[in-house]
């Protein structure tokens, strides 16, 4: 059984989101046709780029990750997750894979934590293949924490089909954080009946995250359930992405913090990428 002073080490978390872009940098429109065979082909700079993002992900204590490469030829065969785990100093990681084009290219979600991982499933979204939420839970029952990462479609009316998914998945939690790259403004998000009926929308708001270099759509977003507070939302400066990383800090109740193993806090060893 945990103490309270174990448990006081963990009431609040540090949150990272970030649509990582493969580790394309990209800082002006014109470079999504000059750059785009990045998408496809190995980069020399790429692995220097991995590096300095990871000096910003060591200051947090759960990093979700969209637009990560699973290891293949345009990577030069480098698992992201793994990597960015490993050099940053995450002891736990999950990855998942939504599109496999074999060893040419393998798009994912990723998650790198400080705390010990207890479940991660992931789910196929609907719509077009290519779209998935990761689900990871923390702790074990009702007072567990749930944490998804999403990288949702681009049309509207699969959005809404993804958005009922999730919300079903949400709504008989009592513990959950939603972050990632939702493709649509937090506005659009309240608008949705069911997903604004399980989530605290009205904690947050649309933060302008793409493009980087000049952000006027809030296309990234961190929201949780009533039962937790965010605090200090933000954007960081662009690092290597079309999209701004956001932060936030979520404080948990006690009852959550405690169901919560503490494990690997402190740990430098990345277990092996689920």
């Amino acid at each position: 059984m945990q103490d309270d002073s174990q448990s006081e080490r963990i009431t609040s978390l540090k949150l990272l989101t970030f649509n990582m872009q493969v580790g394309i940098h990209t800082h002006a429109y014109h470079h999504y046709v000059t750059r785009s065979w990045q998408h496809f082909l190995p980069h020399r700079g790429r692995a220097s780029r991995l590096d300095v993002m990871c000096d910003t992900f060591r200051q947090f204590d759960l990093v979700g990750l969209q637009e990560v490469d699973g290891g293949s030829f345009r990577s030069s065969n480098i698992n992201h997750v793994e990597y960015l785990a490993a050099q940053a100093g995450f002891p736990y990681a999950s990855q998942q894979l939504n599109r496999d084009f074999g060893r040419f290219a393998k798009h994912s979600n990723g998650l790198l934590s400080r705390l010990a991982i207890s479940h991660t499933h992931n789910h196929r979204l609907p719509g077009p293949k290519g779209r998935g939420a990761m689900h990871t839970r923390f702790g074990e029952g009702p007072e567990a924490l749930h944490l998804f990462v999403l990288h949702l479609a681009l049309g509207t009316r699969t959005q809404n089909l993804q958005l009922d998914y999730i919300s079903e998945l949400v709504a008989p939690l009592k513990n959950v954080i939603i972050m990632g790259d939702l493709n649509c403004t937090h506005d659009k998000l309240k608008s949705h009946s069911r997903f604004a009926r399980v989530l605290s929308l009205e904690q947050g708001h649309g933060i302008p995250s793409h493009p980087a270099w000049q952000p006027t759509r809030a296309l990234d977003h961190i929201v949780v359930s009533p039962s937790l507070k965010m605090n200090h939302l933000r954007a960081l400066p662009p690092l290597y992405s079309d999209h701004l990383p956001l932060a936030v800090e979520v404080t948990l109740p006690l009852a959550c913090a405690r169901s919560i193993s503490i494990a690997g806090l402190g740990g430098t060893t990345p277990q092996s990428v689920r």
